[in-house]
């Protein structure tokens, strides 16, 4: 009975590493400003500065695609802490 059981949670595994984090579309948006900040047009923001940063260059990627409704995983928040 055991035996089972592992085989479904070994399916369940399979599945999820199957499913994509970030989809085709949020890869292209991030692919584009990373082929932008190599040819030095990628600019941010409210500034307009050129962005030189690797990191920098991948945000706006993903920014991007979370405006044009990719599928990407939320942000990271801050935890609040507990007064107690």
């Amino acid at each position: 009975m055991t035996g089972h059981r592992k085989s479904n949670v070994e399916n369940d595994m399979a599945k999820k590493a199957k499913k994509r984090k970030y989809s085709k579309g949020a890869a292209k948006k991030v692919e584009r400003a990373m082929k932008k900040r190599k040819a030095g047009t990628l600019r941010s923001g409210r500034s307009g500065r050129k962005v030189k940063s690797r990191k920098q260059a991948i945000a706006i990627g993903l920014s991007e695609a979370r405006k044009s409704g990719a599928r990407i995983p939320r942000k990271k928040t801050a935890r609040k802490k507990r007064s107690g």
